[in-house]
């Protein structure tokens, strides 16, 4: 009998985790565009309000379905990714291996669908209520990684960035591409 019972929870498991993988598939993935620098600095009304010398801008995208867990895989691979360059001048090094900083700025307009018309729509990027926290939750994600430096901007605010870009070198992440381990 438990033998029989144990069947049965295994297959409602199965069916559930293959429901859920259907129901996955039209998510969109959340975005991180890393934009290696010299140095990036976020200004609300002339103020600097976020700066960091050698490091990534990281340009941050929340959609409906994101959650703490996608925050997380993000900042692991931001902080963990080798693409800064070693004595040889090959990028092998990760920002953690070399005490690069990180600036993290909320960027809805990654989410911009520009198939249809001339004007951009942006409904695959969440709410205000709802992306907020998680871009905090990746920026707090990159500081227990270890990332010592960790500056952002201001959710919501009219901003002004500037990049000085590095290379350049600049990696789209794709938490759907991460989480299959593409």
């Amino acid at each position: 009998m438990a033998c029989a019972k144990r069947r049965q929870i295994d297959l409602i498991l199965r069916l559930s985790y293959d429901r859920a993988i259907l129901a996955d598939e039209g998510r969109t993935p959340m975005r991180v565009l890393l934009q290696r620098v010299t140095q990036g600095h976020v200004l609300i009304e002339e103020n600097i309000v976020g700066s960091i010398e050698q490091g990534f801008v990281a340009l941050v995208g929340i959609t409906h379905s994101d959650t703490l867990a996608h925050a997380a895989l993000m900042a692991r691979k931001a902080a963990h990714l080798r693409v800064f360059e070693d004595e040889q001048g090959k990028m092998n090094l990760s920002a953690l291996d070399t005490g690069a900083g990180v600036l993290v700025v909320s960027q809805f307009t990654l989410y911009a669908d520009a198939r249809k018309g001339r004007r951009p729509s942006f409904i695959n990027a969440a709410l205000p209520d709802a992306a907020s926290p998680l871009v905090d939750a990746f920026a707090n994600a990159l500081k227990a990684e270890g990332i010592q430096r960790v500056e952002t901007g201001i959710f919501g605010a009219n901003m002004r960035v500037e990049i000085f870009n590095d290379g350049p070198v600049t990696i789209l992440l794709d938490s759907d591409e991460l989480s299959s381990g593409n």
